[in-house]
């Protein structure tokens, strides 16, 4: 488990903060087809530490490298203070990124028999959609992260050109739901960023998707699938309600 100290992560997060102003730096430092992965100890421990319906993903810059680093909130949306917090360094994919989505269908058959049992009427017809519907649509994410992969530098000059970094994010908050996996074997999880477009704030906004893999995760073809693909994370700027 990759851990910072107290005072590392402090570090971290004002030099993430001194090359927000910056537009060459954070193009050094991001390569938008690099994402975070965390493994199962790291989010079990997120998940024992955490005490708030959501938690936060802090961003920071450890080691000539961009970091996400995991910090657990109380019940009144503040940092929970332990000695040290897991982090994962931005890294380029060592395998294809697969994002499975759970479909399931009903099948309904009729069958009607006359009074000396013999078959007068057949049909089924199939209901959907259905439900155990993933949480966040598969398109969707995909969608976001290729906006992500080809527009986000756009994103980054623009805001450090026309609004001197303010509107880059600091800090995602992600629901917390998106740490539970008791009935399944969680092996890691991938964060990749997204960009999207936010009705609210009416512009484009960057976003944290959490990809969960499980140990027994399969496509064999079958129509039930896991699905492995979580909630969007809002960031922070524009949304600072915590910390």
């Amino acid at each position: 488990m990759n851990i910072l100290n107290r005072e590392e992560c402090r570090a971290a997060i004002a030099e993430w903060t001194t090359c927000c102003v910056n537009y060459a730096r954070i193009k050094e430092l991001i390569p938008t087809n690099y994402v975070f992965s965390f493994d199962a100890d790291e989010i079990a421990w997120m998940k024992d530490a955490n005490k708030n319906p959501e938690f936060c993903t802090q961003i920071g810059v450890h080691e000539r490298q961009l970091v996400a680093i995991l910090y657990p909130m109380d019940a009144n949306g503040q940092e929970i203070i332990t000695d040290g917090y897991p982090y994962s360094a931005l890294q380029e994919l060592k395998e294809d990124l697969k994002l499975v989505e759970t479909e399931e269908y009903t099948i309904i058959k009729n069958a009607v028999l006359s009074k000396d049992l013999r078959k007068i009427d057949d049909n089924s017809d199939m209901f959907f959609p259905v439900s155990n519907k993933p949480v966040l649509p598969q398109d969707k994410a995909v969608a976001a992260i290729e906006s992500w992969r080809d527009e986000a530098l756009d994103w980054f000059y623009r805001e450090c050109k026309e609004f001197g970094g303010k509107g880059i994010f600091r800090k995602f908050y992600a629901p917390a739901q998106d740490l539970e996996h008791s009935d399944k074997e969680l092996a890691y999880i991938i964060c990749s960023f997204g960009l999207k477009f936010s009705d609210v704030y009416q512009k484009m906004l960057p976003t944290l998707i959490f990809i969960s893999f499980y140990k027994d995760i399969a496509n064999t073809g079958s129509i039930e699938r896991i699905s492995n693909t979580y909630d969007w994370s809002s960031s922070c700027p524009p949304r600072c309600d915590f910390m």
